[in-house]
């Protein structure tokens, strides 16, 4: 005989009306020291990420080297072929000339940066993603239309079913349900 199944849980999902509401529920959660959450709005919330207490993004900083890898590479290239490979004096121009070179030195940065800001977005918030288990609530469908989400997931280390639900509940939400993972 086999032994039943127990399910796996992915964490509580509250649902609010309102973008106050859910800014509020998320300023209410960040201070009770959850780290392991994410709200889910239907359009940007202003300030939402100094409510959940989110470190400023490394996007910025993994653009910018992209930028400059791009751009040293770029004139790097430039110079080891008119100057070192294969030099050429034409019209009088020294090896170097960093004039001629500036426009494919600005082309390539910018080509990186683009690369860099893509690829690293994708990377940071883990895409492309086929499934997430916060889809298996008939609920949260509506994140995109006109409710507004918090998950608080079970692998957070402060998660404990009753004592997050109340806390949930007493933050003002109109529902609260445990998600299967």
């Amino acid at each position: 005989m086999s032994k039943p199944s127990k399910k796996k849980v992915y964490g509580l999902l509250a649902e609010y009306d309102s973008a106050a509401g859910v800014f509020h529920a998320c300023e209410q959660v960040r201070d009770a020291g959850y780290s392991a959450w994410d709200s889910h709005t239907p359009f940007a919330v202003h300030n939402l990420d100094k409510a959940m207490g989110l470190k400023p993004s490394v996007l910025p900083w993994i653009v910018f080297a992209m930028g400059m890898t791009g751009a040293i590479s770029a004139i790097t290239l430039q110079w080891w072929t008119s100057a070192v490979d294969y030099p050429i004096i034409i019209a009088g121009k020294p090896y170097f000339s960093w004039q001629a070179f500036v426009p494919v030195t600005f082309e390539l940065g910018v080509l990186l940066s683009a690369f860099g800001a893509v690829f690293g977005m994708l990377g940071l918030n883990r895409l492309p993603m086929w499934y997430h288990s916060l889809f298996n609530s008939e609920r949260f469908h509506r994140f995109s239309d006109d409710k507004f989400f918090i998950a608080i997931e079970a692998r957070d280390p402060k998660y404990d079913p009753e004592r997050t639900r109340k806390l949930l509940e007493a933050s003002g939400a109109a529902h609260v349900e445990e998600v299967e993972d």
